[in-house]
């Protein structure tokens, strides 16, 4: 309707309700064509209203914050920090508060994703802060649990439990849903890194129940695979139903073209595989996925997956 009506500012809201949508169904090369879209129509001086008039945030800013994110997912690391340093930069121009708590917050996502817990904690507390002084209840609640992962990965494990914790029971208390399948395997890392395996398995039993019920899919892949890592750790008895979750993740991210996801779950088979003797089987299936990446060898994923795949050669 926006196209028959040649109407630039209401085609760069549908663009919008579908770059935001798609990625919520772990659709993220449909995410990347409609921000793309975004990021053409998209003007400071003639979308500046758009901020106040539709969802409180500014379009240009958020196609940028989708772009970044399915990039990542899609396995192109270097390239989705590029482009979330683009919507920081951006948004630091237009002086809306509200765009920078989001821009600032998916900084932290982006950086948590990549495992760079120093990085992610100062965007969490740059949030935190802002958000305080501003009166943002919903990105205080998001920057608190994202700051709990970061100190719990930095060996700060029952300080980190402690933000996750307060983030999770204010989060939970409002109502959200929009990242909640996220949140909750955030929840379940740092159970784990604590000890509590059975609070953790939960914990992901309950994502998963969230993604099954609402379609939110974009995290569905690591929510499986991280489920087959708790069973392991729970008990080497459960052998079976673990391979069963990696296969599961490698499905869904081979679905969702999630090469980061896939990379991850390729990586937990091929450790259980390993184990079981079955290193050729484990090598081929790890060296498939990390050939195909071009960038981002510097990472935390990539590199633990070359040092895997030379234990296994």
């Amino acid at each position: 309707m926006a196209q028959r009506a040649q109407d630039p500012a209401l085609n760069l809201q549908a663009h919008h309700a579908l770059w935001t949508t798609s990625f919520i169904l772990g659709n993220f090369v449909q995410t990347r064509k409609h921000a793309e879209q975004g990021l053409i129509i998209y003007d400071p001086q003639q979308h500046r209203s758009h901020a106040f008039i539709y969802g409180g945030h500014d379009p240009g800013v958020c196609c940028r914050i989708f772009d970044a994110l399915a990039m990542w997912l899609l396995g192109f690391p270097e390239q989705s920090l590029d482009r979330i340093k683009e919507a920081v930069n951006l948004v630091q121009d237009l002086s809306h508060p509200l765009s920078l708590a989001s821009a600032i917050t998916h900084a932290a996502l982006l950086h948590l994703w990549r495992r760079e817990a120093a990085s992610a904690q100062e965007r969490a507390e740059a949030v935190i802060a802002l958000s305080s002084e501003q009166g943002f209840a919903t990105f205080l609640r998001w920057a608190r649990i994202l700051l709990g992962w970061t100190l719990a990965a930095q060996g700060k494990e029952d300080e980190g439990m402690a933000h996750v914790r307060q983030g999770m029971s204010a989060y939970l208390s409002a109502g959200e849903i929009q990242y909640k399948p996220f949140y909750l395997g955030l929840f379940a890392e740092v159970y784990g890194r604590t000890g509590k395996i059975d609070e953790g398995l939960t914990s992901l039993a309950e994502a998963l129940a969230v993604v099954e019920k609402t379609e939110r899919r974009w995290w569905e892949a690591e929510i499986h695979r991280l489920k087959g890592e708790f069973l392991l750790k729970l008990s080497p008895q459960n052998i079976g139903n673990a391979e069963t979750c990696y296969n599961r993740a490698l499905d869904v991210a081979r679905r969702q073209e999630a090469k980061s996801l896939e990379l991850r779950a390729a990586m937990s088979l091929s450790r259980l595989w390993k184990q079981q003797g079955k290193r050729v089987e484990a090598s081929k299936l790890l060296a498939e996925i990390y050939g195909w990446f071009t960038e981002g060898f510097g990472t935390a994923d990539l590199q633990e997956a070359k040092f895997l795949l030379e234990e296994l050669a």
